[in-house]
């Protein structure tokens, strides 16, 4: 019964999922109970996935055989993605993006970061963030549906596993007191990065009997490498992560994984499978 608290909590902070009433009576808060509902961030991406799955499938289906159904579908489920979470990890890579472009001085980068309103570079970086989540996912579909929904289902798990490692490894910077990850700040522990990674476990078997090993390879190897990449360059910049790092992680990781599982299906892959 704790670790349900925990999710649903889990679910409270990173989704637009009413968890009101009695059942948040229930579920309690606190910041030592919101540190241990990180390890159940992936878990909230089984949520997420499932919608998402679930808007694509049908309107490729209901659109089907027009050639742009896959587009369709990949807008629609972005969008009931974006509406199911509040555009929060989005939201992370725009203030990132404004942060890291705005200013080479770290406590500046940090100060623009903070400014809830959006300049050039976050403009930028959420445009093309989009379009490349949307154009994949449409290529992916026309392929086939299946290859489309087992990359929705694998990139939104995953790569709500990455930000962990991020807090596993560097120090969390900025206004503290202010900070909403502040919670999560402090040290993740062994099993908690454990009971995130299982969380992992089933979808990721699943994408693998859906598609193939090559195809999950790619995929995973593609979202590590994208969520390393920001790691590295918040850990050069910044010296450490804030909240919006963490989203950040999250966009270039599933990102990531949408772009391998494509690349698995082309000819890079078919050269590889020889």
């Amino acid at each position: 019964m704790q670790a349900l608290r925990h999710y649903l909590l889990a679910v409270q902070f990173f989704t637009r999922i009413p968890v009101t009433g009695r059942l948040a009576d229930w579920v309690g808060f606190s910041p030592a109970m919101l540190r241990a509902s990180s390890a159940h961030f992936p878990g909230v991406g089984w949520l997420v996935a499932a919608v998402a799955m679930l808007v694509y499938a049908a309107l490729h289906l209901a659109l089907a055989p027009n050639p742009l159904a896959p587009a369709v579908a990949a807008v629609a489920c972005t969008i009931a993605t974006v509406l199911l979470t509040g555009g929060f990890h989005e939201d992370g890579l725009a203030d990132v993006a404004d942060g890291l472009g705005g200013s080479y001085d770290r406590e500046r980068a940090l100060d623009i970061m903070k400014d809830s309103r959006i300049g050039a570079f976050g403009a930028m970086a959420l445009v093309l963030g989009l379009l490349a989540k949307c154009s994949l996912l449409a290529l992916l579909g026309a392929h086939s549906l299946p290859a489309a929904l087992a990359a929705l289902l694998g990139g939104h798990v995953l790569s709500r596993w990455w930000p962990l490692w991020l807090v596993r490894c560097l120090p969390h910077v900025g206004d503290t007191a202010k900070s909403k990850s502040k919670p999560l700040a402090d040290q993740i522990s062994n099993a908690a990065l454990l009971a995130a990674g299982l969380w992992c476990v089933a979808p990721l078997a699943l994408v693998w009997q859906w598609q193939s090993a090559l195809w999950l390879a790619m995929a995973v190897l593609c979202s590590a490498l994208a969520a390393a990449h920001m790691a590295r360059r918040l850990a050069r910049r910044l010296q450490g992560f804030t909240g919006d790092g963490l989203g950040a992680v999250q966009q270039l990781g599933e990102v990531g994984f949408y772009l391998g599982a494509a690349l698995a299906l082309g000819p890079l892959g078919r050269w590889v499978n020889t």
